[in-house]
């Protein structure tokens, strides 16, 4: 195989990328990865301090790529024409869109119907929101890629994250279903599923999630962006349909 880095800059390099949740986590570092082999990424959040944080720091580690953003919530229909907008004046159309905006939530017996509302409109209504309009554009150019981020909750179901597990479970047919429907446009669809990830979503305060990152207890948010960009760099023959990625002593 030819040069590793050269393998991967090829599929990625001036691509133009999409990632929702790309201002933290997960998101914040697929874009930061995209954007060092070249990628031309678009990231967003509703939290106007992270976006800055994560467009400053995106900028200084590297120049390889371009990245771009907003401030947007993606339970707004105003705010995803506002995202799209700025797709279609920037990079003038979309190669791919990673679904990664997500929100945390517990059992049933905590919260109510405003708060389950707007967890469910981020964690799945956002995620098929964001694929209708990547697909309203791919499906002119019959060539694309949509990756969702899920998570291990949809397999373990844990009782401590019903609603949780509730949208995760929904992203994981969602994507096996959207896969069957847009294919035979020349679109990709692959769904990738976290064990437990260093993030603000953690219960745990940084330093035990750092002791659990040692133990190998948890992962590190690179590790699924590698794992993302995995999916991203096969030939066109060649889908990666769903990937689990675990810490390794992460026993489920």
């Amino acid at each position: 195989m030819e040069n590793l880095a050269n393998y991967f800059n090829q599929y990625i390099n001036q691509k133009r990328i999409v990632v929702t949740g790309g201002t933290t986590g997960i998101g914040k570092a697929i874009a930061e990865l995209l954007v060092s082999l070249g990628g031309r990424v678009i990231i967003f959040g509703r939290d106007e301090n992270d976006f800055n944080h994560a467009m400053e720091d995106i900028k200084t580690k590297s120049s390889s790529g371009e990245i771009y953003g907003v401030t947007a919530d993606i339970t707004s229909k105003k705010d995803i024409d506002l995202v799209w907008d700025k797709v279609d004046s920037l990079l003038g159309g979309i190669d791919i869109v990673i679904n990664n905006a997500a929100l945390p939530a517990r059992g049933i017996i905590e919260g109510d119907y405003d708060d389950w509302k707007y967890i469910l409109e981020t964690n799945i209504l956002g995620y098929i929101a964001f694929a209708k309009e990547a697909v309203n554009r791919m499906k002119e150019q019959k060539s694309g890629h949509i990756v969702n981020i899920g998570s291990m909750s949809a397999e373990v179901k844990e009782k401590t994250g019903v609603i949780y597990v509730a949208t995760k479970t929904a992203i994981r047919g969602f994507s096996t279903a959207l896969r069957k429907e847009i294919n035979p446009l020349g679109i990709k669809v692959s769904h990738v599923e976290p064990g437990a990830v260093t993030s603000d979503m953690q219960p745990d305060p940084k330093e035990v999630q750092e002791e659990k990152i040692e133990k190998m207890e948890m992962l590190e948010a690179e590790d699924i962006a590698m794992s993302v960009l995995f999916c991203l760099s096969q030939p066109k023959r060649c889908d990666i349909v769903s990937m689990q990625v675990r810490p390794h002593l992460q026993i489920i």
